[in-house]
């Protein structure tokens, strides 16, 4: 079997598990890939890293691939993974109608969405928003106290929770119900130059993802290195927030979110091109999924 070499650009948390899994498992050599991953300090970086060949593969926010159609990025998410992945906490003790502050990655991420999709259900509309460079960031800004709320992903959340320092209190799902977060991704020029690649990286992805489901503890402590928290919190975490390969197919909630991006001036119109289940579909069908 010929080895083809693959870089793919992975972040920190429970939508990413599928790829530690595979990468851990060697699903991906399985399927002829020699994948090398570097973890990004944030998602923002990652589309030049796709668009310069430096990664050809991420998993980061499907709303930064939608997003970059518009700046002549042609990039396509091909797998789901995150699904409902973001949360918005409240220090403990601390009544909802009482926040004056809470701490917001930058723009484009489902934590920045789904912050400012939840703002008004949650009587926020005049708080203080505290912009962070990155997810860490606002997790920082929480656990420091300079602010009294702040959106994250998981296992972040659960495990400010579960330590007692703050209190869930609106997960994406409670407005979008099904929404996919951080997605496998790549280009449109690597999909029509190497087909059988994406395959294979798509068919390495879903093994990890089944594996997940069927090995919850073990998954967890595989985690633990990359994402850098205890397994226990993680597995906390996957009670509440599972990947899913098909929360791509969610298109109303993705409707929403991408009408809310044009509402907040993120893009000017809706994209059509950023998005492809030929292989998630090919996948399932050859795996008896």
């Amino acid at each position: 079997m010929n080895m083809h070499d693959i870089q793919i650009s992975l972040l920190r948390g429970v939508c990413q598990i599928p790829a530690y899994v595979a990468f851990e498992k060697d699903f991906f050599k399985d399927e002829g890939i020699n994948l090398q991953i570097a973890i990004e300090p944030t998602a923002w970086q990652v589309p030049h890293k796709l668009e310069t060949d430096l990664s050809q593969f991420a998993i980061f926010p499907w709303t930064r691939v939608a997003a970059a159609e518009e700046q002549g990025i042609p990039l396509v998410t091909v797998a789901g993974s995150g699904h409902e992945e973001a949360a918005i906490i409240v220090r403990k003790g601390m009544n909802i109608k009482d926040v004056k502050s809470v701490a917001i990655p930058q723009r484009g991420g489902m934590k920045d969405l789904t912050a400012m999709g939840l703002l008004e259900s949650l009587g926020w509309q005049d708080i203080e928003q505290i912009r962070q460079p990155s997810g860490d960031g606002a997790i920082i800004a929480f656990f420091g106290m300079g602010t009294d709320a702040a959106s994250m992903i998981e296992p972040y959340a659960t495990m400010l929770e579960e330590m007692g320092v703050g209190r869930i209190v609106k997960r994406t799902g409670d407005i979008w119900p099904g929404a996919p977060g951080c997605s496998l991704s790549t280009t449109w020029d690597f999909v029509k130059r190497e087909p059988d690649i994406v395959y294979a990286m798509v068919k390495a992805f879903v093994r990890g993802h089944e594996y997940v489901k069927q090995n919850p503890d073990e998954v967890c402590d595989i985690a633990r290195k990359y994402i850098g928290v205890n397994p226990g919190f993680i597995r906390a975490a996957l009670k509440n927030n599972h990947p899913d390969i098909d929360a791509i197919r969610s298109e109303e909630s993705m409707n929403k979110i991408l009408s809310l991006m044009i509402k907040l001036g993120y893009i000017k119109k809706m994209p059509s091109n950023y998005l492809t289940l030929e292989y998630v579909d090919r996948v399932k069908q050859d795996l008896g999924i």
